[in-house]
This record gives structure tokens, sequence and C-alpha cells, in this order.
């Protein structure tokens, strides 16, 4: 069986890995921090561990996009004041379309006040730089499946999984089998099609 010709309308944009950026004005330093991320206990972990790095800084500002249509996202501006930070970081992942992002800006103060639309415009300009220095990847959306069958359908099992070239997760060969995978979501009603034939498949 072939799923058929791959659609782009489950595809988005996220970054291939971590960069950096800085801005700096009126003695005021700007440190960005881009990492590519899937769940909000990933935010939490490297949120902290930025916290803890840069612990001398005055602000820990950050927004982050999860999910295919950013269904999850947050804007903080930890101090500063309200949608000076958090906001403009964020509108920098919306300009560029981006998704499964986190972006962190730790602000070292240089004794000036630079009032709401220079802070508006450092952490813009810090969160662009970061991601002007990033490496943009296509992601695929994708569902997960729990899949539970006898031993008999083992072999008509593991043949669709490898006809949609669908990864084997948390294989678990016991009394009964089961075993959990990642369906791209313009294949997934062709295979709820073909597995629920041989198959309990439930969405995890």
């Amino acid at each position: 069986m072939n799923p058929g010709p791959q659609s782009k309308t489950d595809c988005y944009k996220s970054i291939a890995s971590p960069s950096k950026g800085i801005y700096k004005d009126k003695g005021s330093k700007f440190l960005a921090f881009a990492f590519p991320v899937e769940t909000e206990d990933q935010v939490k972990d490297i949120i902290s561990k930025i916290k803890k790095e840069y612990f001398d800084a005055r602000h820990h500002c950050y927004a982050y996009r999860l999910g295919p249509e950013g269904e999850k996202w947050r804007a903080n501006d930890d101090g500063e004041p309200s949608s000076t930070a958090g906001k403009p970081i964020y509108g920098q992942i919306l300009s560029g379309n981006l998704s499964d992002i986190l972006i962190v800006v730790v602000r070292y103060f240089g004794g000036i006040l630079l009032g709401t639309s220079g802070l508006i415009v450092a952490y813009k300009s810090a969160a662009a730089d970061a991601l002007a220095n990033a490496e943009l990847v296509e992601k695929i959306a994708t569902a997960r499946y729990r899949v539970e069958f006898d031993y008999s359908q083992m072999n008509s099992v593991m043949k669709c999984l490898k006809d949609f070239r669908l990864p084997v997760e948390v294989p678990d060969f016991g009394s009964r089998c089961t075993l959990e995978t990642k369906v791209r979501l313009g294949w997934e009603a062709a295979f709820l099609e073909s597995m629920q034939k041989i198959s309990i498949c439930q969405k995890v």
C-alpha cells in the first residue's frame, strides 16, 4: 500500500537547534536564546536552567509556541512593564510563522531606563537576532496512536506500519501485544482504516 503523496498542509516550521542573539542599548544588554521544544515540561526545564545560569540578570523574559497550529503559547514579561518583553518576543515567533519553539531573553540592566518603546525594540531585536542565527526546518504534524493486537496479528500490524513508514515505539510483547506510533496527519484516515481491521487502535 502506498499512503499517497505527501501534503504540505500538515507541515510547519521550527528551528533545528538552539541559537543565540544579542542586543545592546544604553548600557543594557539583552541576550536571546532560541530553543526547539515540543512540550511545556521542556519549556519549564530550559527556563529553570537559564535562570540558574544567568542568576545575576535583572529579567528572564520569554515566549513559546507549541503544536502544528501553535495551539499552546505563552508570553512572559518577568517583571518588565506589561507587554514590553514577552509579546515582542512572541511577535517574532509569529512573524516567522514558527512553532515548537521557545525564546528566552535575559536582560542585564545598564542603569539607564529605556522606556516602553525602547524595551519593545530591545526585546524584539534580541529575539530577531537569535532567529536570524537559527537554522529553520520543516516539521511534520503527527498524531500518536497506541496499537493493541494478538500475536496472530503481528505480521499484519507490522506490514501496515511498514507500508505507512511509521516508527515502532514503546513495544510491549507480553500476553497481549502493544506498541505506539506517530502518524502523519495527512495519512491518519487511511492508517486508521487499514489498522482498525486488524487491531485496536487508539489515539494517546
